[in-house]
């Protein structure tokens, strides 16, 4: 495990869990020792500098990946092609321009966890089914020329595959579809591509991944705080805090008064007491 931190790699098979707690380990650089170790490997090409900037923003591409966990793919994947973009960032990082790496940074691994992505996702999407996919796979080859194919061919093609003719025809434009690039390719350094892609003139409104991950950890404190609170609380403030704030279904006054045998006025003290020692908890 400590080898492959060492070298900003995945661990085998299994130990996803490891290396996240692995990563997450590994002390933060504070600006200016990050300062000194980007002079360090542009100037002197101290790859060991650049082991140590790497290394030191695992984490944050951990926390990146983990935005994208709703398309299906292996996280240990996203988190290998973010790791690739890391390296990129800090190969062109300028420690003069006054920015932390992980922002600078933040770009780079999106784009190469987008690209992969792209290269996995999409065609997935376009064929879910094993019609689709058989469609998928032989529909260029089944064409007889260039461009939309006519109404006998998409007939033609549907015979020969055992599908329906909308299908083809649906099937021909989603291939013939292409995604248009929000960043600029990230092997490039074509400055007039860069001038034109949207990620050089739309700003950027998300924050900045080290606040991310710091909000993070505030939520999942407050959660677990007012956890612990709620705990703390008698059995029937509880019950009256979850009728009323947690249920979909959520009570009235009235009802809890009839289900304690009590007024609604009491049951809105019991309410308004227990909000009380909630708030007092999280404000500890």
């Amino acid at each position: 495990m400590n080898q492959n931190i060492e070298h900003g790699l995945i661990p085998s098979a299994g130990s996803l869990e490891a290396y996240i707690q692995a990563v997450g380990s590994v002390p933060v650089l504070d600006a200016d020792e990050e300062r000194r170790l980007a002079r360090l490997y542009r100037e002197e090409n101290n790859l060991e500098a650049a082991r140590k900037l790497i290394v030191s923003n695992l984490r944050f591409v951990v926390h990146i990946a983990r935005g994208y966990a709703g398309y299906g793919l292996p996280q240990a994947d996203l988190i290998q092609e973010g790791n690739v973009g890391l390296m990129k960032a800090v190969k062109r990082f300028d420690p003069e321009m006054n920015v932390r790496l992980v922002s600078y940074a933040v770009h780079w691994i999106r784009a190469e966890i987008h690209e992969y992505i792209l290269r996995n996702w999409r065609i997935v999407k376009v064929a879910t089914t094993k019609a689709q996919r058989k469609l998928f796979f032989n529909l260029r080859s089944a064409k007889k020329r260039l461009g939309w194919l006519g109404k006998d061919e998409v007939e033609a093609v549907a015979r020969d595959l055992g599908v329906k003719p909308d299908e083809v025809r649906e099937m021909e434009a989603r291939l013939s579809s292409h995604d248009a690039s929000f960043d600029p390719c990230v092997d490039r350094e074509d400055d007039e591509e860069r001038a034109h892609a949207p990620v050089a003139y739309l700003q950027d409104l998300r924050m900045d991944p080290t606040t991310q991950v710091e909000e993070d950890d505030w939520q999942h404190s407050n959660e677990t705080r007012l956890h612990a609170a709620m705990e703390d609380l008698d059995e029937r403030s509880q019950d009256i805090l979850k009728a009323r704030w947690m249920s979909d279904d959520k009570a009235t006054l009235q009802e809890l008064a009839a289900r304690y045998q009590v007024s609604a006025e009491r049951i809105r003290q019991l309410e308004k007491n227990a909000m009380k020692k909630l708030r007092n908890a999280l404000e500890a």
